[in-house]
């Protein structure tokens, strides 16, 4: 099983733009995502995203927060946690709380999945995306589970 780890944030005129927009700084604005659970085969190989080709149906787990109050600290994060019998991600989000707070639950939640299923972490990856609201702001973590058919 391959997946790339990604994120990005951004301002947009509406939520749904700022979404979209953090989406595109991600790079995974130009498809169809389509939110799975949490799990990974074993041995999972973290690749870089490739060139992904528009309109795909794309398995994704997804973190994403965005607000509209000026000022607000938004943070989304994604925490793989990879084994050799199986893998295990989460997602968790905040607003106006300590990145390293939010990336610090991620990590307990997800080994915590790993510890109740007795598999051994080989490889522990946690990727956030913060931003501070302008006028309305959006931040994206995701992991996206890649495949021979949404490659470009």
């Amino acid at each position: 099983m391959k997946i790339a780890i990604v994120s990005g944030h951004d301002e947009g005129p509406t939520e749904l733009n700022a979404f979209d927009n953090a989406l595109t700084k991600a790079g995974i604005g130009d498809v169809n995502l389509i939110k799975v659970s949490s799990m990974l085969a074993g041995n999972a190989k973290v690749e870089k995203l490739p060139e992904l080709k528009a309109g795909s149906m794309v398995n994704c787990v997804l973190s994403t927060v965005t607000s509209k109050n000026k000022g607000d600290k938004i943070t989304a994060v994604v925490a793989v946690a990879i084994g050799k019998e199986l893998g295990c991600v989460v997602e968790t989000t905040g607003i106006n709380q300590s990145k390293e707070d939010i990336k610090n639950e991620a990590i307990f939640m997800v080994k915590y999945m790993m510890e109740k299923r007795n598999v051994k972490i080989e490889e522990l990856i946690v990727e956030e995306a913060s931003h501070t609201v302008e006028k309305v702001g959006s931040v994206v973590a995701s992991v996206v589970y890649l495949n021979d058919n949404i490659i470009k």
